[in-house]
């Protein structure tokens, strides 16, 4: 049984943040600020009004996936994504609709990232449960920029080790570690040996 490693995209390998930020400033005037690590309260027009939570859906609607071609790649994912495929399986678990499958797998592939890619709506804990059932690996890792999405993760796969990443370093800053998470690192490099480490043990997290 070879291990797994199921992944996140924004965030984890590709920075969205700070370009979908640029196009709701060049192309709504709308201020976008992630310090409290909330898209809710995030969207400010210029007359100071809050967008409200379905215009701010409408907002992530029109950037995916038509804007999707900004994004650009955190350093040194596709090199750790690379070793990792050596001894495990990858999967890439994104939160967009599904129609925007196609294009994910098309833009993780013009940076050199080729891996199955599963889209999502909600909670992470039962796509990940399901993926384990049908890998049926030796150990599987688990890493999201989302505390949310650990717990979902935490609460239905538990043997899953978790891994809790936010590679925008402007917003990093804001963001609590996971409480949920077994560790969290926000660089690649540190992160592919706490992945190897667990790959090696052999043995799922503790619940």
């Amino acid at each position: 049984m070879k291990p797994l490693l199921i992944t996140d995209c924004d965030e984890v390998l590709l920075h969205m943040v700070r370009h979908f930020g640029n196009w709701l400033k060049d192309a709504h005037a709308i201020d976008f600020r992630m310090q409290g690590g909330d898209f809710a309260n995030a969207m400010t027009r210029a007359d100071g009004s809050v967008l409200e939570r379905e215009e701010m859906w409408g907002m992530l609607d029109g950037f995916f996936p038509g804007e999707m071609a900004r994004q650009t790649l955190v350093p040194h994912a596709r090199e750790a994504l690379a070793v990792l495929a050596e001894q495990a399986d990858i999967v890439v678990l994104t939160n967009l609709q599904d129609h925007c499958r196609t294009h994910r797998i098309d833009q993780l592939a013009t940076h050199g990232i080729v891996h199955r890619v599963e889209c999502n709506q909600g909670g992470k804990g039962p796509p990940v449960a399901r993926l384990v059932a049908e890998y049926d690996p030796s150990v599987t890792v688990f890493v999201d920029d989302l505390a949310v999405h650990h717990q979902s993760v935490a609460d239905t796969a538990p043997d899953v080790f978790r891994l809790h990443m936010v590679s925008e370093p402007d917003l990093a800053v804001h963001v609590e570690p996971a409480p949920a998470a077994h560790a969290r690192i926000d660089d690649w490099v540190e992160a592919r040996g706490w992945i190897e480490a667990r790959f090696a043990e052999g043995r799922p997290a503790q619940a």
